[in-house]
């Protein structure tokens, strides 16, 4: 089973977003499932359901940070390498997407009792954010 399709089936079963990126993706990275949906646990509905950076844009990053993060102190080089693998990665993401924030990307703020009664009466979580999930795995295999 591909990243994507394991993260949408994971989303699907209702992980939250970060849960289900970096779950996917991250076993490969050399991360256990199990740590990895404690870890994302308080990214989902844009860290935390306040709205802020959408979970698949978070456990992405967190992704690239087992991929291509290390011991940055004392070495600027890999510290611009990992911030700049960040960069394509958001840019790729706000470009595919119109936004890494998801109160942006829903069009109405999942922090408010109100918002996350228009989340659920339009059933964004499998129309909608299952395929930014899907869109964050599929840049990070071209990254």
């Amino acid at each position: 089973m591909s990243a994507k399709d394991n993260a949408a089936e994971m989303f699907r079963q209702k992980y939250n977003c970060a849960q289900a990126t970096l779950a996917a993706l991250g076993p490969a990275e050399g991360l256990e499932r199990d740590t990895c949906l404690k870890i994302a646990s308080t990214f989902g509905g844009g860290i935390g359901r306040m709205g802020e950076t959408c979970g698949a844009v978070t456990g992405s990053l967190m992704v690239l940070g087992l991929r291509c993060g290390g011991q940055t102190i004392g070495n600027p080089e890999a510290k611009a390498a990992v911030y700049e693998r960040a960069g394509e990665f958001v840019e790729a993401f706000r470009e595919k997407n119109g936004s890494i924030v998801c109160r942006e990307l829903l069009g109405l703020d999942i922090s408010t009792p109100e918002g996350m009664a228009e989340f659920k009466e339009r059933n964004l979580h499998d129309t909608f954010c299952l395929g930014l999930v899907q869109s964050a795995c599929e840049i990070l295999e071209k990254i």
